[in-house]
C-alpha cells in the first residue's frame, strides 16, 4: 500500500528544519548547511545529487539510500522549490538543483500562483498545485501508482501533512548543532494526540536518525 513518508528531514538539537532568512545565496537559510554535514559526504548524496564519484558507506549512508527507495512522487513547499516569493515574475526560475534534479519522478510543488509545468531532464516534471496539501497528494498518489509519495518539506509543508495525521512514517536526523530561530517543526504540534510514536533510533557521530510512526 502506498505510504505518504517523509525521510532524511535534518533538524537541529533545538528543533529547526531550517536557518532564518534565506536568499538564493542561502537556501537553507543562515546556518542551515550546517544541518547537513551527516549526508553531504554519503556516497548517495555524492551519486544522486552532485553526481560524482567517491563517498562514505555506513549508517548514514544507508538512511540515505532507504529515502530514495519506492518513491513513485514528491511534494515540495513553495520554499524548497526555490527564493521567489509571489506571482511568478517569468519562467526562468526552475529549482536550486540545474537542468537534471535528483527526483527523477513527477514533483508537485504547493503555491497559490498558477504556473505551467516543467519538465526537466532525468524524468523530473514539476508540476504546480494551488488546491492545497490534499489536492497535492491525490495528484502525487495517482502519478506514483503503487509506490510511496515522499514529502521532502520544508518545515511549513511537513507541519501542514502532521496537522492532518496524513504522514504514515518519518525519518529525522538531528544534527548536534543548535539554530537558535528558524523554521521550528514540532512548536504547536502535539504528536502523540496527532497518533504519532518514536519506532527507533540509531546515532551515529554526525546525526541521531529517528524513525516516527504511528502509534
Amino acid at each position: 500500500m502506498s505510504k505518504l513518508r517523509v525521510n532524511a528531514f535534518t533538524l537541529s538539537l533545538d528543533g529547526y528544519g531550517a536557518g532564518p532568512d534565506q536568499t538564493l545565496e542561502s537556501p537553507l537559510g543562515v546556518g542551515g548547511e550546517g544541518l547537513h554535514k551527516w549526508m553531504i559526504g554519503t556516497r548517495t548524496f555524492r551519486e544522486m545529487v552532485i553526481g560524482k564519484d567517491g563517498g562514505t558507506k555506513g549508517i548514514d549512508d544507508s538512511f540515505a539510500v532507504r529515502s530514495f527507495e519506492n518513491v513513485g512522487a514528491w511534494i515540495l513547499g513553495r520554499n524548497m522549490f526555490g527564493p521567489v516569493r509571489g506571482e511568478w515574475p517569468d519562467e526562468s526560475w526552475k529549482g536550486w538543483w540545474g537542468d537534471n534534479p535528483p527526483y527523477h519522478v513527477p514533483v508537485f510543488v504547493l503555491t497559490h500562483h498558477k504556473r505551467a509545468p516543467i519538465l526537466m531532464e532525468g524524468g523530473t516534471t514539476f508540476y504546480f498545485v494551488t488546491g492545497g496539501i490534499h489536492s497535492a497528494l491525490e495528484q502525487a498518489k495517482a502519478a506514483a501508482k503503487d509506490k510511496d509519495v515522499r514529502v521532502g518539506g520544508g518545515v511549513a509543508t511537513i507541519r501542514q501533512y502532521l496537522k492532518e495525521s496524513l504522514i504514515d512514517e518519518m525519518h529525522l536526523a538531528v544534527s548536534p548543532i543548535l539554530l537558535g530561530s528558524g523554521e521550528h517543526l514540532f512548536a504547536g504540534l502535539d504528536m502523540p494526540k496527532l497518533g504519532y510514536r518514536c519506532t527507533s533510533q540509531v546515532a551515529t557521530a554526525y546525526a541521531t536518525h529517528v524513525m516516527i510512526g504511528r502509534a
